[in-house]
C-alpha cells in the first residue's frame, strides 16, 4: 500500500464505521470510536480485514465525515472524546484536519495506533490527549515483528520503537497494549516484551488476551484462563504502576 502523505480536509476522511458509544476505548472516559479505512499490515489475528485496504470494499456499508459530526453534535455533553482508530488511522492525510475540528467541538482526542508510521504519529502528536499504542512483539525482536504483522521486508519494529519515543516526548498520557496467544507469544516473552517496554519508561501495559472472532477464519485457537499463567500476571502487575489483564 502506498504511503499517502499530503495533508487533506476532514471531508475526505475514510471512515469505515462509527461506535457511537463506549466506555473501555479511552479510559476513565466515555468516548464515539471513529475506524478509519486502510492498513499497510496483514496481522496474523487481525479482526478487522475488510479495513485493510485503503478502498472501501464494495460488500460492506462505511461511514462518513458528515455522519461522525452529526453524531457528535447530537452527543456534545454526553460524550468526552472521540478516538481515531483504524485500520490505521494515521495513514489517513486527512485526519489531522479531523482531530482539529473535533477538538474545537470540545471533545478530547484518542489514538489507537500501530505504530508503523512514526512520521504521521509526529505530525498529529501535538492535537492527541492520549494514545493507544499496539505493541505486537517484542521491539528487539525484529524476525519475530515481520512475521506477526505479515511483512517480508521492513522493519516494523523499528517504526514502532520511533512512534513510542515520539509519543512519550510529547508527554501525552497513553498505554502500550499487547495481543496475546501462545502460540507466538509464550509467558516467556511475555514477560520479555514487558521488560523492555518497562526499560523504556513505559507505566502502562494492557495484555489483551487472543479472542477468535466466530465470523473469521484466523489461525488461532481461543484458549482458557490458565494463559497467562498465574505467576507471569503477578510479575506483570508488579512490573507496571497501571497493568490490565483484558479477556474479552
Amino acid at each position: 500500500m502506498p504511503e499517502e502523505t499530503s495533508r487533506l480536509s476532514a471531508e475526505h476522511l475514510k471512515i469505515a464505521a462509527i461506535t457511537p458509544y463506549t466506555s473501555i476505548d479511552y479510559p476513565g472516559y466515555f468516548s464515539a470510536v471513529a475506524f478509519i479505512q486502510g492498513c499497510p499490515w496483514r496481522c496474523r489475528y487481525c479482526h478487522n480485514p475488510h479495513m485493510q485496504p485503503r478502498e472501501f470494499p464494495p460488500q460492506y456499508l462505511h461511514s462518513s465525515w458528515e455522519e461522525l459530526i452529526a453524531l457528535l453534535k447530537r452527543r456534545q455533553g454526553l460524550l468526552d472524546a472521540v478516538v481515531f482508530s483504524g485500520g490505521e488511522p494515521t495513514l489517513d492525510p486527512a485526519l489531522a484536519d479531523a482531530m482539529s475540528r473535533v477538538k474545537e467541538m470540545g471533545f478530547k482526542i484518542g489514538l489507537h495506533t500501530s505504530g508503523c508510521y512514526p512520521e504521521h504519529v509526529k505530525k498529529v502528536i501535538g492535537l492527541v490527549d492520549w494514545v493507544g499504542l499496539d505493541v505486537k512483539a517484542a521491539l528487539s525482536e525484529e524476525v519475530a515483528y515481520r512475521w506477526i504483522t505479515g511483512l517480508e521486508k521492513s522493519n516494523p519494529a523499528q517504526n514502532v520503537s520511533e512512534s513510542l519515543a515520539i509519543i512519550q516526548a510529547a508527554q501525552v498520557s497513553y498505554e502500550c497494549r499487547t495481543t496475546a496467544h501462545p502460540v507466538y507469544l509464550p509467558d516467556a516473552k511475555i514477560l520479555s516484551l514487558a521488560r523492555e517496554l518497562k526499560e523504556r519508561g513505559v507505566e502502562t501495559f494492557a495484555l489483551q488476551v487472543y479472542r477468535k472472532p466466530k465470523e473469521l477464519d484466523l489461525p488461532f485457537d481461543n484458549v482458557g484462563h490458565e494463559y497467562p499463567e498465574p505467576e507471569t500476571l503477578d510479575a506483570l502487575k508488579a512490573m507496571f504502576t497501571h497493568f490490565e489483564l483484558r479477556r474479552e
